[in-house]
This record gives C-alpha cells, structure tokens and sequence, in this order.
C-alpha cells in the first residue's frame, strides 16, 4: 500500500533536525526564525483573520516556508520556546459561513492544490500544543469536508474550553447538527496532545492524551471528500481585539495511507 507522510518539524539552529513522531514534542525548536525555520509548512496554507468581509486573507505555502518565512501577529514564532503560534482575536475578518474568525492552517498537497482526501484508506493529524489564552472556546483541529457536494461543515471539530474541557463535536450530516464529547480536561497553559484520525472509511478514531475513543461516521457523509485543519478557530465574537484565542503548536503531523 502506497504510504506517504507530511510531517511538520521542528529543528536546531544548528542544523541538528529533531525527530518528530505523530503527536510528539520537537524540544529544540530555534525561538528566532519564522514557523517555517521550524516547521515543514509546504503542505498548508495559512488563513488568517484579516482582509475583506467575507474574503479572509490566505498565505500560500511558498510564502510560508523558510526561516525567513511569513509571519505577524496572527502567526508567529514565541521567541520563547519557539512554538508556532496562532492568534485569532473574537473581532476580525471571517468566511461567508462563519461568524469567528480564525488565525489556522488548511491542508494543501504539496503541488499546491487543496487536500481533498476520500474517507477510504487511513488519514491522521497529530499534535502537541497548549491554548495559551482563550476567552470562552477554541478548535485547535477539525476534518472539515472538501467536494462531493454543497455543504460547508466539518466532519469533527476539536474544541479546547477556557474551564479547561476538551470536546469533541462531531456532525450528524453534511445539512447540519453537532454531537458534543467531553473527552479530557487540561488547565489553560499546559501541553497536551491529540491526534484526530479516519480509517476504513466509516470511523473517526479520536485519541487525546493517550485515552481513544471512536466515532462512526453517518453514510450520509460518503460522497465527500474530506481535509485536515489546524490552529486556532477562535469560537466567540464581539468588538474586542484584545479578547481571542492563542494556541502554540509544538509538533504537527498528517499522515495518508
């Protein structure tokens, strides 16, 4: 079976690349270079919560690549840890669909074109992160559904509360309505890890902190492709710039087979 893996890793200044598993911590990241010094950002572009009504500016992945790569406030380096981080302030430019904005990442392949996966096979995002800051809720990652039809949705989101709950919400249908699982609590602040998975094309395999639990996946879902996003999709609004969500990514990992 044909097995290809897109792994973002985090590497020393000095050339010495770290190892970097589905779901692990890159320890020597180098706090002074763009995320793309430290991560493989050639299979993801970048939205961020800026730009005009309804038409959120998207970064390409050759903008993002490199030590000299993109970056601002919304996505940056922490000059602290090197963590690649996402900010998404509740006021800010949105998508047609959506009334949040967002500071995330959408899975690309890397000719450029956008993921648009079918359910069959196996299909894994992992990663290690902190939520840093969040005023009410957070998606840190979500297989959200390509072509196949007319619907906007995600097939699952994975949302990090400010009580420190992790939730998962998977969709009943591509015309809506969500399922909330409480899957795990961490406090604001600390690392944690997630990988959100599908394999044999009808079950979501959803794996936090080391605990899985799985999810069949409605037949009403089979005509859709599907892809991968990461970072912050901040979950509330208001007039505030100052209010939001911050997340840091330590490790991030998408692997097809």
């Amino acid at each position: 079976m044909k097995h290809h893996s897109k792994l973002l890793t985090a590497a020393a200044a000095a050339g010495v690349a770290v190892a970097l598993g589905l779901g692990g911590t890159a320890d020597a990241a180098d706090p002074g270079v763009a995320p793309g010094g430290n991560f493989n950002l050639s299979v993801w572009e970048l939205q961020e919560p800026v730009g005009n009504p309804g038409s959120p500016t998207t970064i390409p992945s050759s903008r993002l690549q490199g030590a000299n790569g993109f970056q601002d406030s919304y996505f940056y380096t922490d000059t602290r840890d090197g963590a690649m981080t996402f900010w998404a302030p509740e006021k800010g430019v949105t998508t047609p669909n959506s009334n949040y904005a967002r500071s995330e990442l959408r899975e690309m392949n890397p000719d450029g074109s956008a993921a648009n996966w079918s359910l069959s096979g196996s299909h894994k995002l992992s990663a290690t992160l902190r939520v840093v800051s969040v005023t009410s809720n957070v998606c840190v990652g979500q297989i959200h559904l390509g072509t196949g039809g007319s619907s906007t949705k995600p097939l699952i989101e994975l949302y990090y509360h400010s009580n420190g709950d992790i939730v998962a919400g998977t969709e009943n249908s591509p015309s809506g309505g969500q399922t909330l699982h409480t899957v795990g609590h961490v406090s604001v602040g600390k690392t944690w890890t997630y990988s959100i998975g599908v394999s044999g094309g009808h079950t979501i395999d959803l794996t936090v902190n080391g605990s899985t639990t799985h999810y069949a996946i409605p037949s009403s879902f089979d005509p859709y492709k599907q892809y991968f996003k990461a970072g912050s999709y901040n979950q509330s609004s208001s007039d505030s710039t100052t209010n939001g969500a911050r997340v840091a990514f330590y490790g991030l990992a998408v692997a097809h087979s």
